[in-house]
Order: structure tokens, then C-alpha cells, then sequence
């Protein structure tokens, strides 16, 4: 008996998140994760944080059957530069020129601006999910791009990717694991002596002669977006010369997901806010997103995206927290080293052996000092 032949998919790369319907793509997912849902990608679009002029295109890999049902899709963006990815690769758009290759544009599957590790094929059905795939391969070639990039890819999916045979790459962020503890207090009695010491200290000296306030929902006033987008563009001005996001994208975060966001501001004696930093909630995990100070207070930095996000997810019984990218300074504060991966399709033979051959030294590297940071957890030590 014939097999019977697979069912037509249409494969297209879109204009946007926000022209599709929201319950539409919302479907493809399971809501865990705000970075990859609707509300969150198109007010990126709607605020003009990416889009023409930002060197994010926005072009999302679609695939729906006969009758126009979207059945998978991907957040994919042309890139005419390598900002606000997070996963570095610089060197290989400075070795590509230099061969006398156009690394840009790239396509760039990714939550913009986002370090959170999440699913970047969104759909309910693996072979559509590989489909996604194959299309951002073709993408690559029809329009002879030198290489598409998946980053902060979901563990689970990495493997679809090297099926695929795209190159793999791990980097390490730092995660706060909550193990059912009833509070901060005893989450510190899991540390060594001298740590406890220490945490104590950091919190009794950051809150000084200082409100700490949270905010979330409808509580989440005008002011304090006003009050957060200084704090947010300090900090972006120092990082990364200019913020990503713009003023318009607080506003429509206070719009449209404020029930999924806290914010914890930091006042002074004379109410005015000096800090803060905004948190997002998902189904199991607390993310620090954004933070930002107009005075430089020691600690404060610590208390308002480290230690009150570990208050938060205990008092909410979420899972973890994960608190953005880089930082080996959260080690000593109870965060552990986590793997995050990326998948990269290079399109040039040579240059991708070149890239393979990175990698491979790289991994050695990153798995060096993985197993250093696990020798150097705060924590007591088990009889």
C-alpha cells in the first residue's frame, strides 16, 4: 500500500509579528516564555525598536497549510549588524571581510535584545518545526547571505538543530535554582558562613536610607515608566552607546503586559527614585530584564536585580531566576553557572570549517571554566 503524500505546507518569510493575528501565533506556543509571544515581539515592531533604521528587518519564517492556517513560525529578523545579540560573533563578520565576503545582512532567529533562553521554533509539530529550518537555510542561499544564526535556542531544540547540521555553541549565563526554599533566610542557610555574612551585609548596606518599592499590573503608574526609561537608558548609554529599546516600548509594555512585569524601584528620603530594575514573569521563571541608577550606591545593584528577585520567586514558588547575561559576580551570590546554546548555519564550505574549527577551541575553553564555576558554588558542603 502507497504511502500517503505528506500534507502541502506554504513556506514564506513574512513582513512582521504584529500583521499576523495574535491568537494565531499565540497558538504555536505554550505561553511560558513572554519573550517569544506576541505581545512582546510586536510592540518591539509598533515602537520602531526594530524596523527600519534599527538594522533589525523584521521577517519572521512562516509555514501554513492549504487553507492558510499558520502552523509553525519562527521570530527572524535581517541583520545589518551584530548589536544587541548577546552571543558575540564579531570576529567571524571581521574574518569574512576580510576574505572579501558581505557578512551582512545575516538572518537572526532571536527574542531582539533578549539573552533569555527560550524556543525559537514555534510550533506544535517536530516536522514543521524542521521545516523552519530549512527555510532559514534557504533564505541564506536564495539571497546569498553568508549565515543564519538561532540564539539562546531552547535546550530541547538545540537537538533539531544538529540534525540539521548546523554548528553548535554554548555559552554559560548564571541562574538562580529555587529548591522549594520558604524564604530568602533559608535560601542563606544553604551558604557557607562567610557567604551569609556577606549577603547580609550587601542588603543592610544598599538599603540605607532608601525605600524599596514594588510595582506590577495596574499598580505600574506613568511615573514610574518615566522613572524606569531614565533608569534603563543610564545603563545603555554606558554599555552599548545607545538604548535599544525606545520610549514608546515602556509605554506599550505598560499597555499590554504589565500583569507579567514588576518593576522595584528604589527611592530616597525625599521620595525621589534613584534605581530600578524590571523583572519579567513567566510560567516557572522570574527574568531580570532591565536596570538602571541615577546615583551610585554600593550594592544597590545587587539587591534590586539579584536578591529581590530571589525574594520574588520564592514568594511566587517559581522555579528559578534568570537574570540576563554574563556576570561572574552572581556566582558569589547564589546564582550557578548554566549552559546556553546557539545554532549557526554558514553557508561558505571554508568559512564554515573556519567557524567549526572556533568552536571546537572555544568549547574547550567554556567547558574549563564550567567546570571551575561549579567547583566554586557558595554553598555548604553536603556531609
Amino acid at each position: 500500500m502507497a504511502e500517503a503524500d505528506p500534507p502541502a505546507r506554504t513556506i514564506s518569510l513574512g513582513t512582521g509579528v504584529a500583521a499576523i493575528e495574535a491568537a494565531a501565533w499565540d497558538a504555536l506556543h505554550d505561553g511560558g516564555n513572554p519573550f517569544i509571544g506576541h505581545a512582546f515581539l510586536s510592540l518591539l515592531e509598533r515602537s520602531g525598536s526594530v524596523g527600519p533604521g534599527t538594522g533589525w528587518q523584521v521577517a519572521p519564517l512562516l509555514v501554513e497549510d492549504e487553507a492558510g492556517t499558520l502552523l509553525a513560525a519562527a521570530p527572524a529578523y535581517l541583520k545589518t549588524h551584530s548589536q544587541g545579540e548577546y552571543v558575540f560573533d564579531h570576529a567571524w563578520a571581521d574574518a569574512w571581510a576580510r576574505a572579501g565576503g558581505d557578512y551582512y545582512p545575516k538572518l537572526q532567529i532571536a527574542a531582539p535584545f533578549t539573552p533569555v533562553p527560550g524556543p525559537r521554533l514555534l510550533s506544535q509539530n517536530r516536522d514543521d518545526a524542521l521545516l523552519l529550518i530549512r527555510a532559514a537555510e534557504a533564505v541564506v542561499r536564495q539571497n546569498g547571505l553568508s549565515s543564519a544564526h538561532a540564539t539562546f535556542v531552547a535546550p530541547d531544540q538545540m537537538r533539531l538543530f544538529e540534525e540539521a547540521g548546523w554548528l553548535v555553541r554554548r555559552d554559560i549565563q548564571f541562574h538562580f535554582a529555587n529548591a522549594g526554599y520558604a524564604g530568602f533566610d533559608d535560601f542563606l542557610g544553604t551558604l557557607t558562613s562567610a557567604k551569609r555574612k556577606q549577603l547580609r551585609k550587601e542588603r543592610a548596606r544598599a538599603v540605607e536610607g532608601l525605600r524599596i518599592e514594588e510595582f506590577t499590573g495596574a499598580a505600574i503608574r506613568h511615573e514610574h515608566w518615566d522613572a524606569m526609561w531614565l533608569f534603563y537608558q543610564d545603563t545603555g548609554a554606558r554599555k552599548w552607546g545607545q538604548p535599544y529599546l525606545t520610549r514608546e516600548a515602556f509605554d506599550l509594555m505598560g499597555a499590554q503586559m504589565a500583569d507579567d512585569i514588576i518593576l522595584v524601584l528604589a527611592y530616597d528620603a525625599n521620595d525621589r527614585p534613584l534605581a530600578g530594575a524590571m523583572h519579567f514573569i513567566g510560567a516557572d521563571t522570574l527574568y531580570g530584564r532591565y536596570w538602571g541608577c541615577l546615583v551610585d550606591i554600593p550594592y544597590l545593584h545587587f539587591e534590586l536585580c539579584y536578591y529581590r528577585a530571589i525574594d520574588i520567586a520564592i514568594e511566587r514558588g517559581l522555579g528559578r531566576v534568570e537574570a540576563g547575561a554574563q556576570g561572574g559576580h552572581k556566582l558569589a551570590r547564589g546564582y550557578g553557572p548554566v549552559a546556553t546554546w546557539s545554532a549557526h548555519y554558514i553557508a561558505d564550505p571554508g568559512f564554515r570549517r573556519a567557524v567549526a574549527d572556533y568552536l571546537e577551541t572555544e568549547r574547550r575553553a567554556e567547558e574549563a571554566e564550567m567546570d571551575w564555576l561549579e567547583g566554586h558554588m557558595p554553598f555548604r558542603r553536603k556531609d
